[in-house]
């Protein structure tokens, strides 16, 4: 994209303003503390709603805010669950560590988006990043960050996106 598209989208984003919503969830999330960290940066943040795929929520003690108390929570036995009951609209942006993903400093975040982050573990299965827009986070090792700071950079990004005069 080259710097005046860039412009024109980010000036998008900035009418918006408070327009849009965004979800974030996890794909079988491998430990529990991390899922209630990824929702006190969700509630924090303003998310709509967080979900995981393959695992039931239980309360964690990193959710300090109690988050499910206040964002709508959803649980999906599997990713074809979850992808049946996306929002009208609403664009799926897997964050993922791929060799075809965009770079999230030059990501222009949808109106109306849902976050799905793959576990450090095992991540989101190929054949889902092959059909829905990937990003991944800019840093200087290819290792897995854990999966609640990855989503709290994300969210954060979000945000700056919209509240900033230029990127």
């Amino acid at each position: 994209m080259d710097q005046e598209s860039k412009e024109h989208e980010i000036k998008k984003v900035k009418k918006i303003g408070k327009r849009g919503y965004f979800g974030i969830g996890i794909y079988y999330p491998k430990t529990e503390y991390n899922i209630g960290t990824l929702w006190r940066s969700a509630f924090i943040f303003d998310a709509a709603f967080i979900f995981t795929i393959g695992k039931r929520y239980k309360k964690q003690c990193s959710d300090t805010p109690n988050s499910i108390n206040h964002i709508p929570l959803y649980n999906y036995q599997a990713f074809e669950d979850f992808y049946k009951n996306i929002p009208y609209g609403c664009q799926l942006v897997c964050i993922e560590l791929y060799n075809k993903a965009r770079m999230l400093k030059n990501f222009i975040h949808p109106e109306r988006a849902i976050y799905l982050l793959g576990a450090e573990d095992h991540g989101i299965p190929k054949e889902i990043l092959e059909r829905h827009t990937v990003v991944q986070i800019d840093q200087h090792q290819q290792f897995s960050l854990n999966v609640a700071v990855a989503g709290s950079i994300v969210i954060n990004h979000r945000y700056m996106q919209s509240k900033s005069d230029s990127l």
